[in-house]
């Protein structure tokens, strides 16, 4: 089962990074930033592209949903985040081909989840109980009330919150299980709820930031959190021994988001003053 978990991953990291790189192309189409999620979604249904983003999304999500049954949330989303190297290689579609730094920032990325993949131990079980699903709720509010007062802010921002987005809605595919009852549907519906929210943050920080920077933040965010929701709350294991190697993986994981975010950061912040010295 646990093969199966990992293989389900892996598809599910590149349908997410080939998806990622569309997303981003049908964002940056748009006349105007989508600032208001209102907004944003009556533009959505509308598009084409961005409808089939949503079904490469759902198929993505189909295959991750089935990894996190599987296997302990913080391996789930470690597969996942593979999205990233992905992303970052389909990303010259887009924009410019990332540099020799982007790819050292994504090893070391990598390098770093593959030692949190290392250390998974058993999967916990399915939660339905009437406190999880309302704190899952409580947790969509406030991403709602987040994005409202930050949705200003630059892309890897964004892209954080977005993470936040995505790991709510991870962690609420641990409250479906059966039989299925009245609260385990309205955990169902969390996971829609944030997805949406985070859907279109990360298409507002993408709107605003290199793909490879917003996606970085938002890797960060939806592996992290979710892992460490599933090891203190959710009954997710560590193999004996394997502490070290999970902490070492969480802290290079970090750091070359870290890396990979400022660097673009400063590129594109370089590329905006030769602009406007080229100009006056």
């Amino acid at each position: 089962m646990t093969a199966l978990g990992i293989l389900l991953g892996l598809l599910s990291a590149t349908v997410f990074g080939v998806a990622a790189v569309l997303q981003a192309h049908a964002v940056r189409r748009l006349d105007t930033s989508p600032d208001r999620l209102t907004g944003f979604v009556t533009g959505s249904v509308r598009d084409l592209r961005t409808m089939l983003v949503v079904l490469a999304y759902l198929v993505g999500f189909v295959l991750h949903a089935a990894a996190i049954w599987l296997l302990p949330l913080y391996l789930a989303q470690a597969l996942v985040a593979m999205s990233l190297p992905v992303t970052t290689l389909f990303s010259r579609r887009v924009e410019d081909a990332p540099d020799r730094g982007v790819w050292v920032a994504v090893g070391l990325i990598t390098a770093g989840l593959v030692l949190l993949s290392l250390g998974a131990g058993e999967a916990g079980d399915p939660v339905t109980t009437t406190p999880f699903a309302l704190a899952l709720w409580a947790g969509v509010a406030a991403l709602l009330a987040a994005s409202m007062i930050g949705r200003h802010l630059p892309g890897p921002v964004l892209g954080l919150l977005a993470g936040l987005g995505y790991a709510g809605s991870a962690i609420s595919v641990r409250g479906v299980g059966t039989p299925v009852d009245a609260v385990v549907f309205v955990a169902a519906l969390a996971v829609p709820a944030y997805g949406l929210v985070a859907f279109w943050l990360y298409s507002l920080g993408m709107h605003r930031a290199a793909v490879p920077s917003t996606t970085a933040a938002l890797i960060v965010a939806q592996t992290f959190v979710p892992a460490a929701v599933g090891v203190a709350l959710l009954g997710d294991g560590v193999r004996e021994g394997w502490w070290p190697a999970v902490i070492a993986g969480l802290l290079l994981a970090t750091f070359g988001a870290a890396v990979l975010g400022a660097g673009r950061a400063q590129k594109s912040r370089l590329a905006g003053e030769a602009l406007n010295d080229a100009s006056l």
